[in-house]
């Protein structure tokens, strides 16, 4: 058989010894190929009987020719990336400089390859429920999820848990009602993130990391809130079938944005005010600086879900509909249940008070009035932002839940 090569047109040799292809040799022949151009050939030696045998199968495999030859020694023709990369796409721009630049909509196919990635073809498909851009993708999400990163933080260390606690029996008891309701809350303000973030396509990583981040921050929120509640007492509060009802209408919201609306902007958005709120009125160290803590990191899931439904209402006038009828089916759907628990509203109120004397009675009741213009306030201001007039936006505040989430 003559040869189909002539010795001038190598252009590497690679000596595999006694080293068998499939006990690292490939590596080195792969590394030996990659230093060469387009279609160049190399001369590959080796001491072993199979490696005729074995190399034609690799070559075959990989988009590579090796060459009849009569000789002992090999010779391959390499190809660019091997046939099972000549249809690959990569996962991000057009351009090889824009690589990690994030699509409007990602094809299934890229799957759960890295943006950027070259994706072989043939791939199968993902089909993950949240793929545009536009419905889940904030400009500065790589921001908020970076100081999300950088603002965890360990309850151990960061909670005064042996602090001096002084107050009387009954304002521990409101204490503890208080955190029974909040830690309901903060357990569907963690289902809501992490059943979101299983449906993020990867390829909108920020936005997956950062509703993770989220969900790690709300189990972070139920256990602080679960163990003060403990601190002292034996038993947890009241649960209300209001705020249950409330609650069920969040987690079982099928659609992010409306999802991010309702919970975040609206009820994350409240919250932020009657963690304040109980921050200042807090009757123990340790109290407060779990409230201060909390409501640093609900004003971070506020800021994310301001950012990403500011860009796509923007971009589509229409989404500013679809948020005033979601709140206004929630609200007729709450019609008929009490809303806030009347135990915590009391309890509010007893915490504000700070005992049980007439005045205080007084003066705590008119800061839980207070609190509550304050929290309309801010969500007519967020809605506003969002693109409602301040008469709609009085309207839609006027009708959210009682239950504040």
């Amino acid at each position: 058989m003559p040869l189909s090569w002539a010795p001038d047109t190598v252009s590497g040799v690679v000596d595999l010894a006694t080293t068998e292809l499939e006990r690292g040799g490939e590596l080195l022949v792969k590394k030996a190929l990659a230093g060469l151009a387009h279609g160049a050939c190399l001369e590959v030696r080796g001491e072993s009987p199979h490696l005729r045998t074995h190399l034609r199968a690799w070559c075959r495999g990989h988009g590579h020719e090796l060459l009849p030859s009569t000789d002992r020694n090999l010779i391959v023709r390499g190809h660019d990336d091997g046939a099972r990369w000549s249809n690959a796409t990569r996962a991000g721009a057009a351009r090889a400089s824009e690589a990690n630049a994030v699509r409007d909509a990602p094809p299934p196919s890229w799957g759960l390859a890295a943006r950027g990635a070259l994706v072989e073809a043939g791939t199968r498909e993902f089909h993950f429920h949240l793929g545009r851009k536009d419905e889940l993708w904030a400009d500065d999400v790589g921001d908020l999820y970076r100081q999300a990163l950088a603002s965890q933080w360990d309850p151990e260390r960061a909670i005064p848990w042996s602090a001096v606690l002084e107050h009387p029996a009954e304002v521990e008891d409101a204490l503890v009602q208080i955190l029974t309701y909040l830690i309901e809350n903060e357990t569907a303000a963690l289902v809501v993130p992490a059943r979101f973030a299983s449906q993020v396509h990867p390829h909108f990583r920020e936005t997956m990391q950062l509703l993770a981040v989220q969900a790690a921050d709300e189990a972070r929120h139920v256990e602080v809130f679960t163990r003060r509640a403990l601190l002292c007492r034996a038993e947890l509060g009241t649960s209300s079938a209001g705020g249950q009802a409330s609650l069920q209408t969040l987690v079982e919201e099928a659609d992010f944005e409306m999802a991010s609306f309702l919970l975040s902007v609206l009820g994350e958005g409240t919250f932020v005010n009657l963690l304040t709120f109980l921050r200042r009125h807090a009757p123990d160290d340790c109290s407060a600086e779990i409230f201060r803590l909390t409501s640093q990191d609900e004003a971070r899931h506020v800021a994310f879900a301001m950012a990403h439904l500011m860009r796509h209402a923007r971009k589509n006038p229409q989404l500013r509909e679809r948020f005033a009828n979601a709140v206004e089916q929630r609200h007729d759907a709450l019609r008929d249940t009490a809303g806030l628990n009347q135990e915590v509203f009391d309890s509010l109120v007893l915490l504000a008070a700070g005992g049980w004397s007439r005045p205080q009675i007084e003066r705590g009741h008119d800061a839980v009035v207070e609190l509550t213009r304050e929290m309309d306030i801010g969500r007519r201001k967020r809605l506003q932002k969002l693109g409602f007039d301040a008469s709609a936006a009085a309207e839609l505040s006027a009708l959210h839940t009682r239950n504040f989430m």
